[in-house]
């Protein structure tokens, strides 16, 4: 055996022997300083390089689905290269890994005779390959290192991974943001040196797709050291808005230029090519469209060519969306037609819908809106506050209940609220006020869309759900307030709702509120109150706004066509003039309008004594003014119906 042979057996030995001496506090002895990095933070972490399989974080089929979600775009771009680069190397005892930014491998396409060796180590997607759960490796190393990296049999610093070879380069957004890592693992028996380059350059395939595709607007400035070099796979590009601001960057660029992450999205463009963006477009219409010579910010030559960005398409005469519920909720603002357009798309799927947004921006009409568009609007339509229900009623009111199941109960029984929606839609609203026992048996109604009632027997149910919530659901799920498992089973397609302050068609609301009142000739605000309408923040949102309308509008004499500020409540003034800064988001469902019934009582009786009766007499108007419909009056007056029968039993009471 020569020396050099003898030399090369002998390495996973001393390697070991390296390790070894790193987790008893000794100087190690690493081959280069990126592993002594790493095998230092291995150590550091509680790992040691005999240590057999452990527990590591490894996520299930939904959490895998949620994780390839938040990188859509990423997944989409990299497929295709992916399928690629393995085309490349197909039989050659390799699988192709894509992992997120987090260390979780998403993707893998790769030979039937590795993978199955790879799967014993949990190389395969949904396992997290982070160093600090894996040791060094060419994915969890290249994430923290933001480097291209190999990591070759023993250099692994779990013994039982030295197994594997593995080429990783970590894939870089055009903003500097680290997206995730393009990985080939093999044996390392047959780990090729060129396997490297070849995942290096398809990590720079996939960040040019994610550069083009996240640029479509803005104007890209394209250059090379050649000429013929533009348009090549080796060229530099940047993104640049229309004041000549960097907005984006490649991989290239980013280190011909020595741009650093901060200067994306403030540097100008004559920070590096010491000439305004309005010049070198003078200087390509003057060179006939042809590449601009210019010097670079280290005095090299460069060729430069400036594509400007595509018109957009015109839109289309025809209208998308037919004339619907849906289209009703549109008043101008693009969060909000955004946030329909997505309801749409998933009407008449088996996709459920989670409504996300404050209190009082309209979850419920949202609801109510989809059931009407959709295929089952002949169907119900069942709203439940989980919220408002009775920790101890909750079970029986949802699932129901057969003759005799407890004392008070119905003696023919109850279907529950589930059934009731049977051929319709169930509409959970603030589902994360729901009890945990509560939540694991709706789970198991979700999955086997059977519900079992209380003394009864089982009832096969169909419905579509929607849920709403004001809750951060992610949140409760961290804290285990909120079941994962049931999280994921609702959240199939989030919808959010903005708060009214961010929206931007506060006067085409205020005119749909005041204009809807039933009574003759619509009402406007006076300037002077729109203006603070619209510096005032909305805690109560929607809700609030309309509670506020309907007070002035109904203080207003028949002969009044306009709402001033004497036609509001002492205290919702003074709040409108003060702008209430420091006033709380997320007002509860009746608080907004029981707060505007306390005020309007105070406004018409003038004290704090007689505070009752005035709000007594508003409910009694909004009654009569609703024609005895009690529904009607409590969405007149803000509040839910339940304690609109419970304020009209205390003024009975009393009167």
């Amino acid at each position: 055996m020569d020396h050099h042979s003898a030399q090369h057996e002998d390495r996973p030995a001393r390697l070991r022997a390296g390790k070894e001496r790193l987790c008893a506090g000794l100087d190690g002895a690493a081959p280069n300083a990126l592993l002594a990095r790493s095998w230092q933070r291995c150590v550091s972490a509680g790992l040691a390089p005999d240590l057999g399989a452990r527990e590591a974080p490894h996520l299930d089929g939904v959490e895998l689905r949620e994780a390839r979600e938040r990188v859509s775009d990423l997944a989409l771009r990299a497929r295709p290269i992916i399928d690629y680069l393995y085309g490349q190397i197909r039989d050659s005892g390799c699988v192709v890994l894509l992992s997120g930014p987090d260390g979780f491998l998403l993707d893998a396409v790769g030979d039937a005779s590795f993978t199955g060796r790879a799967a014993k180590v949990a190389l395969l997607p949904g396992a997290s390959w982070a160093e600090a759960d894996r040791g060094t490796n060419a994915v969890g190393t290249a994430l923290i290192e933001a480097a291209p990296v190999v990591v070759h049999g023993a250099e692994h610093f779990l013994e039982r991974n030295n197994f594997l070879a593995c080429a990783a380069s970590p894939l870089i957004a055009s903003t500097g943001e680290l997206l995730g890592v393009i990985d080939i693992s093999c044996d390392q028996r047959v780990y090729h040196p060129h396997t490297f380059g070849l995942v290096r350059a398809a990590a720079q395939m996939i960040e040019t797709r994610m550069f083009e595709m996240s640029h479509l607007r803005d104007i890209k400035l394209r250059f090379h050291t050649a000429r013929q070099g533009i348009g090549t796979p080796g060229e530099a590009a940047v993104a640049l808005g229309g004041d000549g601001t960097l907005r984006g960057a490649n991989g290239v660029a980013m280190e011909m230029l020595g741009l650093r992450r901060k200067d994306l999205g403030a540097a100008p463009v004559s920070a590096f090519f010491h000439d305004t963006l309005e010049a070198l477009l003078a200087r390509e219409r003057r060179g006939g469209g042809e590449p601009v010579e210019l010097r670079g910010p280290d005095g090299r030559r460069l060729f430069l060519r400036i594509d400007m960005p595509r018109a957009p398409r015109a839109p289309r005469a025809a209208t998308i969306w037919p004339s619907d519920a849906l289209a009703a909720l549109e008043t101008g603002d693009a969060l909000v037609a955004r946030a329909i357009g997505q309801a749409r798309r998933a009407l008449g799927r088996a996709i459920p819908i989670l409504i996300h947004g404050e209190t009082g921006v309209g979850k419920d009409v949202m609801a109510r809106a989809i059931h009407a568009s959709g295929p089952r609007r002949g169907g119900p339509f069942v709203a439940v506050n989980c919220a408002a229900l009775p920790e101890t009623m909750i079970e029986a009111e949802l699932f129901g209940y057969g003759p005799g199941a407890f004392t008070g109960a119905r003696r023919e029984g109850a279907p529950g609220r589930i059934r009731e929606a049977a051929g319709g839609v169930l509409f959970l609203d603030e589902i994360g006020d729901m009890p945990l026992a509560m939540q694991t048996r709706l789970l198991r109604v979700l999955e086997e869309r059977v519900v079992t009632p209380l003394g009864g027997k089982p009832v096969a149910v169909d419905f579509a759900l929607l849920c709403a919530t004001n809750r951060d659901l992610r949140r409760a799920v961290a804290e285990g307030r909120f079941r994962a498992d049931l999280f994921y089973r609702i959240n199939g397609l989030g919808i959010t709702l903005p708060p009214l302050r961010q929206r931007a068609d506060l006067d085409a609301l205020i005119g749909r509120i005041l204009g809807g009142e039933g009574e003759a000739g619509a009402r406007r605000l006076a300037p002077s109150l729109r203006a603070a309408f619209g510096a005032y923040h909305w805690p109560g949102n929607i809700r609030q706004l309309a509670n506020v309308l309907r007070i002035g509008q109904s203080m207003c004499d028949p002969e009044e066509s306009e709402i001033g500020w004497e036609h509001l409540p002492d205290d919702v003034a003074e709040e409108l003039r003060g702008g209430a800064a420091g006033g709380q988001d997320g007002v509860g469902q009746d608080g907004a309008g029981s707060d505007a019934m306390m005020a309007a009582g105070r406004m018409a009786t003038g004290g704090a004594a007689s505070l009752r009766e005035g709000s007594d007499r508003l409910i009694l108007r909004a009654i009569e003014a609703a024609e005895g419909n009690m529904s009607r009056a409590a969405r007149r007056l803000g509040i839910s119906r339940n304690t609109l029968y419970r304020r009209l039993a205390q003024i009975r009471a009393t009167g």
